[in-house]
C-alpha cells in the first residue's frame, strides 16, 4: 500500500487514481509505470538526468511538472545484476554434456569396425 500525495490517504500500489480524491497517481494505461510528480511546483526537467544529457524526448519537456520518465540527478545510477547479462554455466552444463555425448556417437559412427 501506497499513500496518496494528495489526500495522504492510503491506496493499493497499482491504483492508477486515488479512490477518495481522484488524484493521477500512474501514467494512463500503465499501472506499473510511476508517474513523478514536482512538489515544489518547479519543473522535473531542471533536475532529470535525460535533460542533463539532452536525451528527453518527453512532449512537456522542458516544462514537465509531471513525468513517467523523471530520473534524478541526486540518486546515483542504477547498477545492473552480472548474472543476468552474462552466460550461467551452471545451469547450461547438462546441455554441454548432452552435446558432448552427441559429438561421441556421431566419432564412434564414424570409426572402422
Amino acid at each position: 500500500m501506497t499513500t496518496c500525495p494528495r489526500c495522504q490517504q492510503a491506496v493499493d500500489a497499482q491504483a492508477i487514481t486515488c479512490l477518495y480524491c481522484g488524484c493521477v497517481l500512474k501514467a494512463h494505461g500503465h499501472p506499473g509505470i510511476p508517474l513523478h510528480r514536482s512538489d515544489s511546483g518547479q519543473y522535473l526537467c531542471s533536475t532529470c538526468v535525460y535533460e542533463a544529457d539532452d536525451t528527453c524526448n518527453f512532449p512537456q519537456r522542458p516544462y514537465a511538472t509531471e513525468c513517467t520518465l523523471y530520473r534524478d540527478q541526486a540518486k546515483p545510477a542504477p547498477t545492473f545484476n552480472r548474472r543476468l547479462t552474462q552466460p550461467n554455466w551452471q545451469r547450461s552444463w547438462i546441455w554441454l554434456i548432452l552435446v558432448g555425448i552427441i559429438v561421441l556417437a556421431i566419432v564412434l559412427a564414424l570409426l572402422p569396425r
